[in-house]
């Protein structure tokens, strides 16, 4: 046994430095249902098509996780990454991922414009949105200003806990064009004008944290109106037979993208991974999941209409939208953060 153990030793301390070892393209999402989807959807179909081996992995996000995997060079066992506006962001800044070249994936116009990047295609697009009881609010709220008006819909509300986007909503309620919103966030002003505008919500706040929550406080009657992953909102109408509606004018428009880690030796399957879930055929099966949009234009088009009229991309909600500014918060964060915590526990 000891001599075939100094035998492997002696077999990997000979080996060609920078040399990774062959192995299967591995993508990595984030878990739970939300890849089971994916899976069937995306994953299991790749693999029948191509006959390609195809590994999978998941994470919780967060950049340091993506720095330590990015240092580990050929030890990193991860190749097609979904990562979240601000990892983008930092990632494609201090080259953690592969500057990617749109001839290898059909072209970044096939994109929703402004969804695709230097090193990031549209994953998942989903919507933090206002969600109310239809059965309580026949006729439910229509701007920010309404979501902040509790005597004309009586009730408390859920925000989810931090300052990302509750500042934005702040000062949508307060008058603020969204196409003014980081403009007028940006400067110091700006901020203690959306503060002041939580400091009148703040009593009648309640603080979710995780996904599952809001539905869980809306259908339980505590609070009248919340905001929520826009998926969750027609999923609890399934599960539970309610009538919860939503708000659309001012959501908030996020885009999870597929990255390729830097060196990864299965870069041109990642590609040919990326191609085929571009397929507007393909991608069209993903909202019927989860109630999430597509980032392939023509792929919208053979959605069926009536689900496709509640999805982030559908036209008219995409106009009514405020994209997040994953820039504004990767430089901000911290001093936001910072100030949200002392002004909550005041």
């Amino acid at each position: 046994m000891k001599k075939i153990v100094h035998l492997a030793a002696l077999v990997a301390a000979l080996a060609i430095p920078g040399m990774a070892a062959a192995r299967d393209l591995t993508v990595v999402s984030w878990g739970g249902i939300f890849q089971d989807a994916q899976r069937d959807v995306f994953f299991t179909p790749f693999k029948t098509e191509t006959k390609a081996p195809l590994s999978e992995d998941s994470w919780d996000g967060g950049v340091g996780v993506l720095r330590s995997k990015a240092q580990a060079g050929d030890s990193n066992t991860w190749d097609l990454v979904e990562v979240e506006a601000e990892e983008l962001t930092i990632g494609c800044e201090e080259g953690l991922f592969e500057v990617l070249d749109p001839a290898k994936f059909g072209g970044a116009e096939k994109y929703l414009p402004g969804t695709a990047s230097e090193c990031g295609v549209p994953a998942n697009i989903f919507s933090i949105a206002v969600a109310y009881d239809g059965e309580k609010f026949a006729n439910g709220p229509r701007s920010w200003a309404d979501f902040w008006d509790v005597k004309k819909f009586p009730g408390k509300r859920a925000l989810r806990s931090g300052p990302k986007m509750n500042l934005e909503f702040a000062l949508m309620a307060d008058g603020v064009a969204a196409n003014k919103v980081y403009e007028t966030l940006a400067t110091p002003e700006g901020v203690d004008r959306a503060f002041a505008k939580l400091d009148e919500l703040k009593p009648n706040i309640v603080w979710w944290t995780s996904g599952n929550q809001p539905m869980q406080l809306l259908g339980s009657g505590e609070i009248a109106m919340t905001t929520s992953y826009n998926g969750r909102i027609p999923a609890a109408n399934a599960a539970d037979k309610r009538n919860f509606k939503i708000m659309w004018p001012g959501a908030m428009l996020n885009v999870d993208s597929w990255v390729i880690m830097k060196g990864s030796p299965n870069a041109d399957s990642a590609y040919k991974l990326i191609e085929f879930m571009a397929k507007p055929a393909v991608q069209a099966n993903w909202p019927a999941k989860l109630n999430y949009g597509v980032g392939v234009t023509e792929a919208q088009k053979l959605v069926p209409a009536e689900l496709a009229a509640n999805l982030p991309t559908a036209p008219e909600n995409l106009a009514a939208s405020l994209t997040l500014d994953a820039g504004f918060w990767v430089n901000h964060i911290d001093q936001l953060t910072e100030r949200f915590s002392a002004w909550a526990a005041k």
